[in-house]
């Protein structure tokens, strides 16, 4: 698999990357045994994949847990990107102590002495300060070796400026796929301050796999959407589907390449629930969307979404 430069900070990542929301996450992703979690990380392991994304509240801690086994003797063949404010029992607490005793029990189940990336997870706007005591914390975490690289995971290009301008942030994660183009600039003026930019919810929790329609019905968390955003989504959908025929390219594959088309992104982090999902999500590291194809697909945002934009 094609590797890219995680920023500035020294450290090359696959180009798809591994988001290990579903691991141990029986409530949205469905049951999956312990052997099969790890059997899945090792697949893609030895497929090139190499950057993996969790955090402590990932399936109750599972995700942390599921990996760390995985990782076994094999530590050195990893990047490991975790999170904290968020916390296992669904608590959000960004309080330096809470933070740093966050990131301990990240190592420990996880089964390693630090972290590659460590990230505030969707931090109150508030915080996005070089002065604030949350990235006071990240510094002196770095600094004791626990971890290589900060920044935050966010869901808009606004808090992506205000890291950029404000912080000492070396890497971002933020929300950006076909559906919710708002992040480019921003991804763009990143790579020129020497940030890395990790793409997450990259197939739009799953409406850009294609296997959901006008009359999808959803539980879990999905079941966050009104009927007129699953009918509006689902029309969408449709539209993707109509551009990316011309080429013969599936929505997977037509989805995550068109991401990878900003050279400014390091990876993007799809999830997958089996060896069969995983090895979609790596096809995308094949080859390269057509300008024509990737004008089209702006296209789409700008005519569509842009100025009436979709709920998460």
């Amino acid at each position: 698999m094609k590797q890219r430069s995680l920023g500035n900070t020294g450290i090359q990542v696959s180009e798809v990357g591994f988001g290990a929301w579903q691991l141990g996450n029986e409530k949205d992703w469905g049951k999956m045994t312990e052997n099969e979690a790890i059997s899945l990380v090792h697949t893609a392991m030895d497929s090139g994949c190499n950057f993996f994304d969790t955090a402590p509240n990932y399936g109750d801690g599972k995700s942390e847990e599921l990996l760390g086994k995985a990782f076994k003797g094999k530590r050195d063949q990893v990047v490991i990107s975790s999170k904290c404010g968020h916390h296992p029992n669904d608590e959000q607490n960004f309080e330096p102590s809470k933070l740093i005793l966050s990131v301990e029990e990240s190592l420990r189940r996880l089964n390693t002495d630090y972290l590659d990336s460590l990230l505030l997870h969707n931090p109150p706007f508030s915080t996005l300060d070089g002065n604030s005591h949350q990235f006071e914390v990240l510094r002196k975490l770095k600094e004791q070796g626990k971890i290589r690289a900060f920044g935050a995971s966010v869901d808009t290009g606004k808090e992506m400026f205000e890291l950029l301008n404000q912080t000492q942030s070396q890497i971002i994660e933020v929300m950006f796929n076909l559906f919710h183009q708002e992040p480019a600039a921003a991804i763009k003026s990143a790579q020129s301050q020497g940030v890395g930019v990790i793409a997450k919810v990259p197939l739009d929790s799953g409406w850009l796999t294609g296997k959901y329609d006008a009359n999808s019905t959803f539980n879990g968390i999905r079941s966050r959407w009104s009927v007129e955003e699953i009918e509006r989504r689902g029309e969408l959908v449709e539209k993707v589907r109509r551009i990316l025929k011309t080429d013969d390219i599936s929505m997977v594959h037509g989805a995550l390449q068109f991401i990878l088309s900003y050279s400014e992104v390091s990876t993007v982090i799809p999830g997958a629930r089996d060896i069969q999902q995983f090895n979609q999500n790596r096809s995308a590291s094949r080859g390269r969307l057509s300008k024509e194809l990737i004008k089209e697909l702006k296209g789409l945002w700008e005519e569509e979404i842009k100025d009436n934009k979709l709920t998460w």
